[in-house]
């Protein structure tokens, strides 16, 4: 195993719905070029191959990405090309012995893209019952970034209870929750706003979406610049 050339970002993806924000995310890390730890949970392979009909294998983790980082949010293969995948190390998520599990391994942070409640509950209460969520506790631990793109709705008291519990350990909440004045003319726009706000919750460098700049109508003459008004 090569020697890091940079301290990574843990990147977890969880089983909600929202694996395209997971894909804009990786790819906006990359292309800032930054190393990227990835662990996928058990129940995100299934949502994958639902959304996306990709089969994430363990075995074949680096082409079953390569397939996924590809592939645009409406499903369109071959969107994206050429995505480096040399900046990305795979963890399982059974693997409870992974260099992240440890606050002696240095990260940056984590990003845990999209956030499921069963995936915000297990984090709040610390139960670390897979890679994913020990990670998380680990990180909040080190006192280091931890960003929960939460993905469902509508939230019940139980989760919201969770939500502020993470909130007040130290963690950015970030809902997945797209905006309109940025001009999206596709749903890959309203995607990768979300992608970008998780990013800029990072602190990571991007320009997936058109930042607002204080001055009214810059959306609609975006859509107009783009060709789609």
């Amino acid at each position: 195993m090569t020697e890091r050339k940079r301290t990574p970002w843990v990147v977890g993806v969880s089983g909600a719905s929202g694996t395209p924000y997971a894909a804009s995310v990786l790819r906006g890390l990359l292309a800032a070029g930054e190393d990227v730890d990835l662990v996928v949970s058990r129940a995100s392979r299934l949502t994958l191959l639902d959304e996306t009909g990709i089969a994430f294998r363990d075995a074949h983790w680096r082409d079953d990405l390569a397939q996924w980082l590809a592939r645009g949010a409406d499903g369109k293969p071959g969107t994206f090309q050429d995505v480096p995948l040399d900046d990305v190390r795979y963890w399982g998520a059974g693997d409870l012995a992974a260099g992240p599990s440890s606050g002696s391994y240095p990260v940056k942070g984590m990003l845990i893209v999209p956030a499921s409640t069963a995936c915000v509950a297990g984090v709040a209460l610390g139960l670390s019952k897979d890679l994913l969520q020990r990670v998380a506790s680990v990180t909040l631990k080190e006192r280091r970034r931890l960003v929960v793109a939460v993905r469902e709705t509508p939230l019940n008291g139980q989760t919201l209870k969770h939500l502020v519990a993470l909130d007040e350990a130290g963690a950015v909440v970030l809902p997945a929750s797209p905006a309109f004045y940025a001009g999206a003319t596709h749903i890959q726009d309203l995607v990768d706003f979300v992608a970008g706000r998780v990013l800029d919750a990072a602190g990571v460098p991007h320009r997936l979406y058109r930042r607002w700049e204080g001055e009214l109508g810059g959306g609609s003459r975006s859509r107009e610049a783009s060709g789609g008004g």
